[in-house]
């Protein structure tokens, strides 16, 4: 993967964390659909870029 498209990973990743975090301190009632989306997109931008960043350690 290229460091351009990693870097915009990144970025996006820090943005899906960014907004779970505001959802989660609302005083209104939780979507929980909302939160199960952002959610699994976080974790599974999470997971690429933990993957990426372990094989470019072993290279």
């Amino acid at each position: 993967m290229s460091d351009e498209v990693l870097f915009l990973l990144v970025m996006i990743s820090m943005a899906i964390w960014v907004t779970v975090s505001r959802e989660v301190v609302k005083p209104s009632k939780l979507n929980r659909m909302k939160m199960l989306t952002l959610l699994s997109a976080g974790s599974l931008s999470t997971l690429i870029i933990t993957i990426n960043l372990f094989q470019s350690l072993m290279m």
